[in-house]
């Protein structure tokens, strides 16, 4: 394989060069290649797929934006609400450890040109908004960027952050709630007012990126200009309102029924389709299908508003259909 343009779907395996306590309850891991091959590069915002003891796989941010391709550093939380993974990583992965990844993904890309970036970064949101702020400053470009926590000892990297605010057309500014008043985050007088020059970017706990996001609408904001990523979604239930439906295929024909308590993904799992699963939570945008004909019913957290309005894509990991079949491109 060459690495230089490695396939999306192709797995490496790496070693576990470091375990280091980032801050409390968030723990560091790097990752270096297993030979002399140097690492697949990538851009802020990237993200990793982690196969984990017991079969799990869960996306985390690289937060570190190197300067040789040697190796891949993650901050993992150790969340209470978590469905295994940070708990299988704290507690069954060592230095020394190997382990299987994936080559970088990134749908939380920058974007190009001159325009100033407001970067803000909820908890362990910190881990891809770090990573873009070392790429704006070391590209030259202006940003703003609020980091926000609970207090100081929770908050990962902050001293970094800090050190980002040195250079030319940057400022960082770090709010713990614990801390002083005026120290507090004001969403409104951050984002300011909307303009064309200016691009917003958010990661963290869904309460806060929903205030942010929602501040900036209330603002003026426009949806080309917000940028997000979540880090986990709501457990996806069945609802009593699901009514089955129909999948078609467009490359055989075949028809597959999606029974009201079935995912999408499941039904074409159980049909023999190999589909490319991760967070199963609509987040990660792993899974994400063309969608030929049909109305989805969209209920990721993937998708912005102008893409679930188009009806071409949907994630079948959690997302259903209002219309009685849909046709995909499989």
């Amino acid at each position: 394989m060459d690495m230089s343009t490695p396939s999306l779907t192709a797995t490496l395996q790496v070693s576990v060069s470091v375990r280091t306590w980032l801050a409390d309850d968030i723990v560091g891991y790097e990752f270096r290649p297993l030979s002399d091959t140097p690492l697949p590069g990538f851009e802020a915002g990237a993200h990793i797929d982690v196969h984990l003891p017991g079969g799990l796989i869960r996306q985390y941010s690289l937060y570190d934006l190197p300067t040789e391709r040697s190796c891949y550093r993650i901050g993992v939380l150790r969340d209470p609400q978590s469905r295994g993974g940070s708990v299988a990583l704290h507690d069954g992965v060592n230095a020394g450890d190997t382990l299987t990844i994936s080559v970088p993904r990134n749908h939380f890309a920058l974007h190009d040109g001159p325009e100033r970036s407001i970067l803000f970064a909820g908890g362990i949101g910190i881990t891809p908004i770090i990573c873009m702020a070392q790429q704006l400053a070391r590209e030259n470009r202006p940003f703003e960027m609020h980091y926000c926590g609970r207090s100081l000892s929770r908050m990962a990297l902050f001293e970094r952050a800090q050190e980002l605010s040195q250079g030319d057309g940057a400022q960082v500014q770090v709010h713990a709630d614990d801390g002083p008043a005026e120290q507090q985050l004001d969403a409104r007088a951050a984002i300011g007012a909307p303009s064309a020059d200016k691009h917003l970017y958010v990661c963290g706990p869904t309460g806060f990126m929903d205030h942010i996001l929602q501040t900036a609408r209330e603002l003026g904001w426009d949806e080309a200009h917000l940028h997000r990523e979540y880090f986990a979604g709501a457990p996806v239930e069945p609802s009593d309102d699901d009514s089955p439906f129909e999948i078609e295929i467009r490359s055989s024909g075949e028809v597959i029924k999606v029974a009201a308590d079935q995912s999408v993904a499941h039904a074409l799992l159980d049909a023999g389709f190999d589909v490319p699963l991760s967070c199963e939570q609509g987040v990660c945008g792993t899974c994400m299908t063309k969608v030929l004909a049909g109305v989805p019913d969209h209920r990721d957290l993937y998708l912005t508003d102008d893409e679930r309005t188009r009806n071409d894509c949907f994630m079948p990991c959690c997302s259903r259909a209002k219309s009685s079949r849909l046709v995909l491109d499989l």
